[in-house]
């Protein structure tokens, strides 16, 4: 039997789903690690904020796979550009189209919010990713990302 498969806006009710979706990405990731409820934290804030987008595909009543973006400002292009969070599907529903499906959605809903520039941080060692955005039109710069964390404010 085919499934059917559907892609919308996150809800609330997915909360389990995505963060299940992000301790798979979390873990062939080398920066970041997988905190229940600090992804949960986070997908929360994303799902409140309308300059941010979740998007999951569905099949047979069941989430599959996620992607997500936010809106930034880009002096670069005189307006906003999204940065992609997370994508994300199930391994065992890879090569279906379905990662295509959620980030061609996502570009539509980003053009929808005046956005004409899209980009995303990717592990440099997760060759299948790093295809599959090729695969997608998607190409390197010569920028690299740098981080620095900050402590907690005081008295907080």
């Amino acid at each position: 039997m085919t499934a059917t498969m559907i892609i919308r806006a996150a809800r609330p009710g997915d909360l389990d789903s995505l963060t299940a979706l992000l301790k798979i990405l979390f873990s062939i990731e080398e920066d970041f690690l997988f905190n229940e409820m600090l992804q949960r934290r986070g997908l929360q804030l994303m799902l409140d904020n309308d300059l941010a987008c979740i998007l999951v595909a569905e099949a047979n009543g069941q989430v599959i796979g996620m992607c997500s973006g936010q809106l930034t400002v880009s002096t670069a292009e005189g307006g906003p550009a999204l940065l992609v969070e997370d994508v994300v599907v199930f391994p065992e529903w890879h090569g279906r189209g379905i990662g295509r499906g959620l980030m061609e959605n996502l570009g539509e809903w980003a053009r929808g919010k005046g956005v004409s520039r899209l980009q995303l941080l990717a592990d440099r060692n997760n060759g299948p990713a790093l295809d599959f955005y090729d695969k997608l039109g998607w190409r390197t710069m010569e920028l690299i990302c740098l981080r620095k964390r900050l402590s907690p404010r005081k008295g907080r």
